[in-house]
């Protein structure tokens, strides 16, 4: 559920770090399944996400968030026990680890986090040299990659209007992806309600609760917030809301 497909760009960055001298390993790909798919499946089991809720009476609140976890975390983890040679339930000995590298530039620093197991250990390059998100930009602009997309996933609720909107300009068939979602999630994922936890009030993908095909995106409603890339989930919260969620993984 992610718009276009953030891993284009991979090969010519593979590319450009053989140009430059840089020893290139395998791209791998990992995957736990489609966000979207699974939510609108009561068949499947319901990873929580962060949707603004409206309480029947009037309240005003954010659902828990489990799909960084369920979608992002648990299949790194997965992947990099097995390169590890300790695939999952196998201990994994003390003293082996992946060194993991993380995008969080120095915009952001508040979001870089240490690993919660010890085969992990996170590294943050960008901040060790000290490149904005106006750095990164303006790279790969200079190596032709100035299109490359976020990796947010469409129906993240963690955007801005500018976003959104950005969306709708640039990606119409992503925001029509997103206003469906918005539409069927309206009275909770059906996956939750057959697992009897049906929602209390009414779900949207907008903050103001209102459906996505309906929000004026030409109000300014400031940055973008701080979304859920793995060990780097949203650490502020949105004022008056309660965010009940948090990460683990497969240990």
């Amino acid at each position: 559920m992610a718009p276009r497909d953030p891993h284009r760009p991979a090969p010519a960055l593979t590319l450009l770090s053989l140009g430059a001298g840089v020893q290139s390993s395998p791209l791998l790909r990992v995957a736990a399944g489609n966000i979207r798919d699974d939510a609108l499946d009561p068949r499947h089991r319901f990873a929580g996400m962060p949707l603004f809720i409206h309480g029947p009476h009037g309240e005003r609140r954010m659902g828990r968030r489990q799909c960084t976890s369920e979608y992002k975390v648990r299949p790194l983890k997965r992947e990099t026990r097995r390169l590890l040679g300790h695939p999952h339930p196998a201990r994994v000995p003390k003293g082996v680890y992946a060194s993991q590298a993380i995008g969080i530039s120095p915009d952001e620093a508040h979001r870089a986090k240490d690993a919660d197991v010890g085969y992990l250990r996170n590294v943050f390059p960008l901040l060790d040299i000290g490149w904005t998100r106006r750095d990164c930009a303006a790279f790969l602009t200079l190596h032709g990659l100035g299109d490359t997309p976020k990796s947010a996933c469409v129906g993240c609720p963690f955007r801005s209007n500018e976003s959104w909107n950005e969306m709708k300009t640039t990606d119409p068939a992503s925001f029509e992806d997103a206003v469906a979602f918005d539409a069927a999630i309206r009275h909770g994922p059906p996956g939750a309600t057959a697992n009897g936890m049906p929602l209390q009030g009414t779900a949207y993908l907008h903050r103001d609760r209102i459906p996505l095909d309906q929000v004026d995106f030409g109000i300014d409603t400031g940055p973008e917030p701080d979304g859920c890339s793995p060990w780097s989930c949203r650490g502020s919260e949105e004022p008056d809301e309660e965010d009940a969620g948090n990460d683990g993984g497969d240990r």
